[in-house]
């Protein structure tokens, strides 16, 4: 069994995979206090007890993060829960795993996981495309490597900006209006951030095909992509598991190198 940890801005996804699927996904907050060892600590102990979850079964524990004061404290919350070395996704994996990545000590591992789950899986060149906290464009060429991201506010981000900076505007449900003419506040707020980010994946996809010359296929992940319903025609493959996968290959395919 294969533990991945993926810490993100907003929340913290927790997978153990069997070896054939993920048959347990646990998301919890991010926790930046003081008290985030303990805090991880009772809650993921807590849902290996009532997940009735092997520890023994464990063989091998990887973590993603980028919120780097959380390194530390979940790098021995998990070591001590699972008795396995963590491995630790940054520079010094990927070269241990020959993966070239630009920028290494800049980009986002959350990032670097995506780019590699997207090449390994479709085994062609990609531009993947992440509904989390930030709205992320990674472009992968043809050998697997990272040519670049493109970083825009993502679209809770954007609600939570607008809403708790204007004092008439509420905070709005996630869901696409048929029409971009608001006929009220809620439907107004909808039809302009929703569509608008509708209109920003398309360009910037466009725009990243035009530079690189080439249709690269389109491949989305995080929670909201799927709220996004114009887009699928756009995207060639959804997956929600996409970053969680690249932790997962990375960690296979270092037991391999060994």
């Amino acid at each position: 069994m294969i533990i991945a940890v993926d810490i993100g801005n907003s929340n913290v996804v927790v997978g153990a995979h069997n070896g054939e699927k993920w048959h347990h996904f646990w998301r919890l907050p991010t926790n930046k206090s003081e008290e985030a060892r303990m805090f991880y600590d009772v809650e993921i102990r807590n849902l290996i007890l009532e997940h009735s979850v092997d520890k023994t079964e464990v063989t091998g524990v990887i973590l993603s993060t980028v919120v780097p004061i959380l390194r530390e404290a979940m790098v021995d919350v998990l070591g001590r829960l699972f008795g396995q070395k963590v491995e630790v996704l940054g520079p010094e994996l990927y070269d241990r795993l020959n993966y070239k990545v630009p920028r290494p000590y800049e980009i986002g591992t959350d990032l670097v996981s995506n780019a590699y789950s997207a090449f390994r899986q479709f085994k062609q060149a990609c531009i993947v495309i992440d509904f989390g906290t930030a709205l992320t464009f990674t472009t992968v060429d043809h050998t697997g490597y990272i040519l670049g991201v493109a970083i825009a506010p993502g679209i809770k981000t954007a609600m939570k900006a607008l809403s708790s900076n204007t004092a008439q505007l509420p905070e709005i449900p996630l869901e696409l209006p048929n029409s971009v003419i608001g006929l009220h506040t809620t439907h107004a707020m909808q039809a302009g951030i929703l569509w608008g980010y509708v209109g920003m994946a398309k360009e910037l996809i466009s725009k990243i095909r035009k530079e690189v010359g080439e249709e690269y296929i389109a491949v989305a992940t995080g929670g909201l992509s799927f709220v996004m319903t114009p887009l699928q025609e756009v995207f060639h493959n959804i997956d929600a598991e996409l970053t969680l996968n690249g932790l997962k290959y990375m960690l296979e395919d270092l037991k391999a190198e060994n």
